[in-house]
């Protein structure tokens, strides 16, 4: 049961994307996060919000159509899990999908799994 809670949390995360609100509520204030386009570790809502807006003044053309999962591997011991994903964003252009490898570690509280480090990783 628990295996299924975190993919659904994954998912709902994406369906989430561009509601700022509905997608951090997924995520911990404290959260550690590494990205492939960041220099370093990262962590706290208001780090990811400082990434979050130098992405948005180097974006070039059009947003994805899609931003999946997809490949969801879930185990849950207790109250810790872990999700590894590819994370798959489609275009509507001519430009070839954007993938990433992701490990994101959750741990519930309140009866809700919330991300406490997420890992990106480009795939060229």
């Amino acid at each position: 049961m628990s295996a299924d809670q975190l993919t659904t949390t994954i998912t709902d995360l994406y369906r989430s994307l561009g509601d700022r609100q509905a997608f951090d509520a997924h995520l911990h204030p404290d959260l550690t996060f590494w990205e492939s386009d960041a220099d370093g570790l990262l962590s706290g809502l208001g780090a990811l919000d400082d990434l979050r807006d130098r992405r948005a003044t180097r974006a070039a053309g059009t947003p994805p159509l899609s931003v999946a999962p997809e490949h969801l591997h879930a185990d849950a011991w207790g109250d810790t899990g872990l999700v590894r994903y590819v994370l798959r964003a489609r275009f509507a252009d001519a430009r070839p999908d954007e993938c990433f490898r992701v490990t994101d570690v959750l741990r519930r509280g309140a009866g809700t799994w919330r991300i406490v480090h997420h890992h990106a990783e480009a795939v060229r």
